[in-house]
């Protein structure tokens, strides 16, 4: 039987607030094997009964299943659509019209009528406190409302309230975005939620990133120094009749008693000075004071259909302990990013005080110092009616453990729950396998991602940075986009790449861009340079292609285009003979083999430079190639192979060796195909020399590091690549493992076998970017790889590689097709060959490629037709489970 499984828009199924038609696609279910769909009929109308029909495709003879542009259609402002869809397959097959997926769009070219209003002025710039907005309006007969959606943004973070009730499930917002050119909003449908009579609208406005305490400079107001608010409700009766009701100088404004709230120090409240009912009608608001109108260019303000931060977990408080100091400290088992949300119970004037934090030090004691000035706080004074239950709002915690410092009455485990706060992603990858450590390391993985995807990717999630480093955002996107789905997430943080680039180019070191001339290497070294670091600045290349890889879709390339071309000038305008180096460069940032007391590891600049301008210019050759841009695409190759030239006589000698005797300068050389083919096998042995030198260990880092067990496995060196992997002692990714960790750390020995801490000044423990390496897991341990002429997994090419002594592996991918399994098992081994069963599992409309790497013979097809090839066994496949059991050569 033929069905729709999921129809989604921009990848999402409900998008509240689009600024263009999305791109539609859909995933098939069916029973048949080798199924491809070979037309489908769209629809988008008006109403979920399709009697409004705006647009109609009729039958599409098509096997477009994804990314499907229908172009720009009449869309009306404030309006909510209805698309469906029906397909017929090469089976004969037609499926019923799909569930609806919806969208509402925002005001699209009816412009705001709202203005931006504030309960502050300037003189507050320096205030951490928090202000409440209200307006009170008249519906005369909420009956006759057919539909009511809200549009809504502030300059600081803000909390929405009709009637009382908080409008939707949405934390952080509008999120943090290049504000000067750059500003997001939300909407919302309330209908149904109108009342008759008398309606109230509230807000509440934080600092947050806009005018608040941000950097490890410690600067503020960076955007501007007053919060404020812009919504503008509109409401469409049965009549047709509209009515707009928006923030203007009619509205009231008054503190809040959250009387301080700031990122990185937490929040402070006091219960006494709530004023029930603020929000609510029959308030008497009469000593409320009136607002500013803030002027601000409304023309930056853009519709954000999906992907905000949300509450995504609750987790229970595990163990309460008594440090040898004698703190009393909650764990949650978990690092995590979030909230504590307690209940309490006491007299007025009774406080609770927490501290969140990571780690305890050697002696079992809190440790803070690796938050630098970050006071991760949170203080709130009871009003003592009853029990009360609080969380923060304008500020989140990166924590495992909370020490309790004031807390009236018994300290109960149940009165405290952890909440986890990401950026609402579905999650698509999925990994287990015999080694429990390596399931460990991919559970700290996805925690590293859940930590630090919080509307922008930061670094961390604890202490006083959290900025969106470019470097980490790039190295870690393959893998964070196998993990969940990250296609709207990336498109929004790289619109604020596209933003905060230089006119010539240049891109900062962090998205968006607070730096303003403060670089926190500035502090270590004297020189200046506050972007375009080599692998950092390459996000501008490597993430919108990554996007194209893992979902096919153009228009991510499209959209950054410019951006991507700018960044690939900007190099070659400062590069002398297509050798490239500028400024301050991170290099292989705190790899270990850099000199005592520095950050920067032992590989060459100009090396690390060169190498990412290679490949920074051909994927960006591809994309052009890809957008149709013959001329570009023509030009840009021929800059590659020029770049990959200049590299070859620059960095290897005629005998073949590579100049820079390190880990990372072969890796890059070998990973970006920068090694003449006659020196690939030298260039290889030299590098497992390098790893022997070190008893098998990396010295690697954020550049060498993510590409070290690719760089192995693709050039006959899979059994190194898998021992690196499953190193269990310092360096490695499993000592991590072994000491506890539920997240990734930013330094290989972020706390040191006795205990010790690396440092207090960079050491993270929850710090995602070495967790780079999961793209091998999924991409070769477990073999699911896309195909870059049919992205988006149209084509997979499934290619386990079997070793390291795990004896199975279960690992899944849910594509923009549906889910990719594979599973693997060794049933049998001796000491020449292992006998391997693998389940194969590719979704309808899909293909794949299934290659046995080093098989001997394949015993078991169930039915797909293997050919013998170089390196093993290949056969072509269409959708559908398969079985295959074959025989491994040791």
């Amino acid at each position: 039987m033929l069905s729709i499984a999921k129809l989604t828009l921009d990848l999402e199924p409900v998008l509240h607030g689009v600024d263009r038609m999305p791109v539609i696609g859909w995933e098939i279910e069916s029973d048949n094997r080798n199924v491809k769909q070979v037309s489908y009929w769209l629809q988008i109308a008006q109403n979920e009964y399709f009697n409004a029909i705006i647009f109609d495709s009729g039958k599409i003879n098509s096997e477009i299943s994804n990314n499907v542009d229908i172009g720009e259609i009449a869309l009306l402002p404030s309006m909510r659509y209805f698309v469906r869809v029906q397909v017929q397959d090469n089976h004969g097959e037609t499926s019923e019209w799909s569930q609806a997926a919806t969208f509402i769009t925002g005001l699209l070219n009816a412009g705001w009528q709202a203005e931006f209003i504030s309960a502050e002025t300037p003189a507050d710039k320096n205030s951490s406190a928090t202000t409440s907005l209200r307006k009170s309006f008249v519906i005369d007969n909420a009956g006759n409302v057919a539909f009511a959606v809200l549009h809504v943004s502030a300059l600081g973070l803000y909390e929405f309230y009709l009637n009382g009730e908080k409008v939707g499930n949405d934390e952080l917002t509008p999120g943090w975005t290049s504000y000067h050119h750059h500003l997001l909003y939300q909407t919302y449908d309330l209908t149904g939620l109108l009342q008759s009579g008398e309606n109230v609208m509230g807000a509440i406005l934080g600092a947050g990133w806009f005018k608040g305490d941000m950097g490890f400079t410690r600067h503020r107001n960076y955007y501007g120094d007053q919060t404020a608010l812009i919504c503008q409700l509109e409401i469409l009766y049965n009549d047709g009749t509209k009515k707009s009701i928006h923030s203007d100088q009619d509205w009231k404004g008054e503190s809040s008693p959250i009387i301080f709230s700031e990122i990185y120090d937490g929040e402070i409240y006091d219960a006494r000075k709530e004023m029930s009912g603020w929000n609510n009608k029959n308030y008497p608001a009469t000593s409320w004071r009136p607002v500013n109108i803030v002027d601000y260019d409304k023309k930056t303000l853009t519709a954000q259909g999906s992907c905000k931060v949300r509450q995504r977990e609750l987790l229970t408080a595990k163990e309460i302990i008594m440090t040898p100091q004698g703190e009393r400290v909650i764990d949650f088992g978990q690092n995590l990013s979030g909230w504590v949300e307690f209940r309490v119970s006491g007299r007025a004037g009774d406080k609770v005080i927490l501290r969140h934090f990571e780690v305890f030090d050697a002696a079992g004691n809190v440790y803070l110092d690796n938050l630098r000035s970050a006071k991760q706080r949170v203080e709130y004074t009871l009003k003592g009616d009853s029990e009360e239950i609080y969380h923060p709002h304008f500020t989140w915690q990166g924590f495992r453990y909370v020490k309790i410092e004031e807390y009236p009455g018994e300290v109960a485990l149940d009165n405290f729950t952890a909440i986890v706060l990401h950026s609402a992603m579905e999650q698509t990858g999925h990994f287990s396998c015999s080694n429990q450590d390596l399931n460990q390391l991919h559970h700290n993985i996805l925690w590293g991602l859940k930590g630090n995807f919080v509307d922008v990717p930061t670094d961390c999630p604890q202490r006083d940075e959290r900025l969106g480093w470019t470097g980490d955002a790039q190295i870690f996107c393959r893998t964070a986009s196998y993990l969940m789905q990250t296609r709207n997430f990336f498109a929004k943080w790289l619109t604020d790449l596209r933003c905060d680039q230089t006119p010539e180019g240049g891109v900062p070191h962090v998205i968006p861009d607070i730096l303003d001339g403060h670089c926190e290497n500035d502090r270590l070294l004297s020189g200046g340079g506050t972007h375009s670091a080599s692998a950092w600045a390459d996000a501008a290349v490597i993430n919108p292609w990554t996007m194209y890889l893992m979902y096919g879709d153009t228009r991510v390339l499209e959209n950054q285009y410019d951006s991507m071309k700018g960044w690939i000038d900007f190099m070659q305008a400062h590069a002398e003979n297509n050798l490239w180096r500028y400024r301050l460069q991170f290099g292989d940032w705190v790899a270990l083999d850099a000199k005592e007391g520095s950050y920067f590891g032992a590989t060459p600049d100009d090396l690390t430079c060169t190498a990412y301008y290679a490949w920074s210019t051909l994927l960006f050759a591809k994309a052009a190639k890809v957008l149709n841009r013959r001329v570009d695409h023509e030009r840009y190759l021929a800059l590659h192979h020029a770049i990959v030239r200049r590299f070859q006589d620059e960095f290897f000698t005629p005998t073949g060796r590579l100049a820079a005797r390190t880990q990372t300068a072969h890796i890059l050389a070998l990973y970006f195909n920068l090694v003449p083919d006659a020196f690939r096998q030298r260039t290889t042995d030299t590098l497992v020399e390098l790893l022997e030198e070190q008893g098998g260990h990396l010295v690697t880092g954020f550049v060498g590091t993510p590409y070290f067990c690719h760089a192995l496995s693709q050039n006959g060196r899979a059994k190194e690549a898998w021992e690196l992997l499953l190193k269990d002692d310092f360096p490695s990714w499993l000592y991590q493992v072994k000491a506890g960790a539920t997240t990734i750390w930013e330094h290989w020995d972020g706390i040191k076998p006795d205990g010790s801490m690396w440092s207090a000044d960079m050491n993270s423990f929850n710090h995602y970017a070495y967790g780079a390496v999961g793209e091998w897991l999924y991409r070769v341990v477990a073999g699911i790889e896309t195909d870059e002429d049919r992205p988006g997994f149209k084509h997979a090419i499934i290619q386990p590689l079997i070793g390291g002594g795990v004896s199975w592996v279960k690992a899944g991918y849910h594509s923009v097709y549906g889910e990719i399994c594979v599973q693997w098992r060794v049933v049998a081994e001796n000491v020449q060959q292992k006998t391997v069963r693998l389940d194969v599992t590719i979704p309808p409309n899909a293909t794949a490629t299934i290659s046995l790497l080093a098989a001997e013979s394949v015993s078991e097809t169930d039915g797909a037709d293997f050919i013998h090839s170089v390196g093993g066994f290949a056969a072509d496949v269409g959708s559908g489970r398969y079985q295959i059991t074959y025989v491994l050569r040791q």
